[in-house]
């Protein structure tokens, strides 16, 4: 998962292949609080791994439920519908399908059972309203204060009388969230014992879809509600929960909306393949094909599969009431960027009460790239932009806004003219529903190679280029390319195969097929951590002599080209801004002076328990300079257009701040 501040998508011209489903979190947080609640041990398999699901897990284990996990497997020993820990402050993050079920259930078992809880989340949770909610439960008996302000987290809920008053319905809101009417579902079988307890709902129950969820799931742990229509739902007497044994989570229907939505726009050639949810699915966000299709998208099906390719072009603007599909609906805004006409989305007044005020937040955004966009109370209009503009998207810690706009960077389909990048701030929020979002994205789309940035830092031995570079890379979220070790690696592994320099052409064909790649801060030779083994004196010297070989110089070309991959790419090494990337966004040259390398190289090699002379060192640097500076085949000099940093005197921070610095001047945000 990317945990950079930003990240930075080049302009994407074409998409196709396959993507696998996260499980939904909608499904996966019911699921576990369901398993938690029930008689035996529940299996649960393919259950979403992010945010959200494990601050569920903690606060399940914290009550003490007894979970062990193997791959993608979790035992869950539930509770039985009985306290072991009666006392407990539990921190829920951002997570409403955990706050407001917990809440509920925690109230009623405490009121009957005893005990004494604290829910509390971050800052936004606690400006996401629970009033309604609150409102219900006292009127079953339930003690419940507000540690800040009345209506919203966080929570303190206490003993009560050892009852709870189930005579008469329980009245809840149904227009805000319909959160609140599954946490009620949830907790009420619990204190069914002596007689049924039935729900009535007051106003219009939005986001029926997920009642539809909480309902089938309720089934699963045995429990058949009764209902009448979407006002009245009535949990029978004597009802309690029980464990279906194994249960599967299937792909998050509304994470599935990114990738329909991309297919429509760039999936040309070859289709977007989606797989863990089809129209099969019990998630109400599924409903998303529909809309897409309106809007043009081809989209094919089958049991816990879906196929999307482009249809009409440019998408059709819709006017559409998203009231049974809230969250995939944002997905539909980004997707009005890409239609003829305005989108107008509308009975979405839910979205105000979200991770963020999403009407406002989507609107912002899809200003700054220049579309035109009217917001109400509950409905939002979008026209595309005449004239894209890049812009840096806030996000708002709401995963939705990051992946929603990273559509936009496929603005060059709607003839943006220059095609422009798209900065994502803060894409780590991605997590709270789907931790390795962009790596997906990234692994589906194609762009041209020249609109893939590219940042070259090249300098003398002990310059702490190989470091700086590394560092960058990682800032800014993107491939990294250290083309010594490159050299390095083939020629351990043309150790490894029997090969001396003699043997130019099988070394040549050897390295055309190098399996190597730099990952987190490792090197990995065909899946083999090798960093240390490329330290080697005699690697080292090997991959010096191979250096020279102009076939193998040849093929290593094309291995370095093939590291040009969307988002960007960091190059460290000699050649990187003159040969191998003369076009390079951003070169830079370290110059930092013989001495204070030696000095930088004595202080490493003191730290490794190793005796070194500072003078032999410097003497051995500036040997090494005249050979490199002096060589033949490329040497060692900055690039013509190259940026030179003397960093003598600067930290590794230090250079890594201003190489950042020099790479923001030149980005378009």
């Amino acid at each position: 998962m990317y945990s950079t501040p930003f990240l930075d998508l080049p302009p994407l011209l074409k998409a196709g292949g396959t993507v696998r489903l996260p499980g939904s979190k909608s499904i996966s947080n019911r699921v576990l609080l369901l398993a938690g609640l029930s008689s035996g041990t529940t299996v649960v398999h393919d259950l979403l791994d992010s945010d959200d699901t494990r601050v569920m897990l903690a606060s399940l284990r914290e009550l003490g439920c007894e979970i062990d996990s193997t791959g993608q497997t979790l035992r869950i020993a539930g509770l039985g519908g009985r306290l072991k820990n009666r006392d407990a402050k539990l921190f829920l993050g951002n997570a409403g399908t955990a706050m407001r079920p917990l809440a509920a259930a925690l109230a009623v078992m405490t009121a009957t059972q005893g005990g004494r809880f604290e829910l509390s989340g971050v800052q936004r949770m606690h400006e996401r309203p629970i009033g309604d909610l609150v409102d219900a439960l006292r009127q079953l008996g339930c003690r419940i204060d507000y540690l800040g302000t009345d209506g919203y987290p966080p929570l303190r809920l206490s003993a009560g009388s050892g009852s709870v008053r189930t005579t008469a319905p329980i009245r809840v809101r149904g227009d805000v969230s319909s959160q609140f009417l599954t946490a009620l579902l949830l907790a009420l079988p619990l204190v069914s014992a002596t007689s049924p307890v039935a729900i009535e709902v007051e106003g219009e129950l939005i986001s029926k879809p997920y009642i539809e969820i909480t309902l089938n799931l309720l089934t699963r742990f045995g429990i058949e509600v009764q209902r009448d229509g979407w006002e009245r739902f009535t949990i029978p007497q004597g009802s309690a929960y029980r464990s279906p044994g194994d249960i599967h989570v299937e792909g998050d229907a509304s994470s599935a909306s990114y990738f329909v939505a991309l297919g429509a726009i760039a999936a040309t050639d070859s289709p977007i393949r989606i797989e863990g949810v089809g129209l099969d699915s019990i998630q109400g966000d599924i409903r998303f094909v529909e809309a897409a299709r309106a809007m043009g998208a081809n989209v094919s099906c089958g049991p816990g599969w879906l196929e999307v390719k482009r249809g009409a072009w440019p998408l059709k603007a819709i006017d559409l009431d998203c009231n049974n599909i809230p969250d995939a609906a944002m997905t539909l805004a980004v997707m009005a960027l890409y239609a003829k006409g305005t989108t107008r989305l509308t009975n979405i007044a839910s979205w105000r009460v979200k991770e963020t005020d999403r009407i406002a937040a989507m609107a912002t955004e899809l200003r700054k790239l220049g579309a035109t966009v009217t917001e109400g109370a509950d409905f939002i209009e979008v026209s595309p932009p005449s004239h894209w503009r890049a812009a840096a998207i806030h996000t708002y810690d709401d995963h939705r806004v990051a992946m929603c706009f990273s559509l936009a960077a496929f603005n060059s389909l709607a003839r943006a003219k220059p095609p422009t990048p798209v900065r994502i701030l803060d894409p780590k929020c991605v997590g709270k529903t789907f931790p390795h979002y962009f790596e997906t994205l990234f692994s589906v789309v194609e762009t041209d190679t020249p609109l893939i940035p590219v940042l070259a830092v090249d300098g003398p031995s002990s310059s702490g280029k190989g470091t700086v570079a590394s560092a960058v890379a990682q800032a800014l979220g993107y491939h990294f390319l250290d083309s010594g070790a490159v050299y390095r690696a083939t020629a351990l592994a043309a150790m490894r195969a029997g090969l001396t320099p003699a043997d130019e052409h099988a070394v040549a064909l050897l390295a055309a097929t190098l399996d190597l790649a730099f990952e987190d801060g490792s090197i990995r030779l065909a899946g083999e951590e090798v960093s240390d083994l490329l330290r080697d004196e005699a690697v080292g010297s090997m991959a010096s002599k191979i250096s020279a070989l102009p076939t193998v110089r040849s093929a290593l070309r094309e291995l370095q080209l093939s590291f040009r991959k969307v988002p960007g790419l960091v190059a460290d090494g000699r050649d990187m801004g003159t040969v191998i990337f003369p076009g390079a966004d951003l070169k830079v040259f370290l110059t930092a002076s013989a001495a204070k390398r030696a000095e930088r190289r004595h202080k490493q090699l003191i730290l490794k328990g190793i005796s070194a002379s500072i003078d032999n060192l410097r003497a051995d640097l500036e040997a090494r300079d005249a050979r490199d500076q002096n060589r033949t085949v490329a040497p060692l000099k900055p690039a013509q257009d190259a940026v030179l940093l003397d960093n003598s005197d600067l930290s590794i921070e230090d250079s890594v701040k201003w190489v950042l610095d020099a790479w923001e001047q030149r980005r378009s945000f």
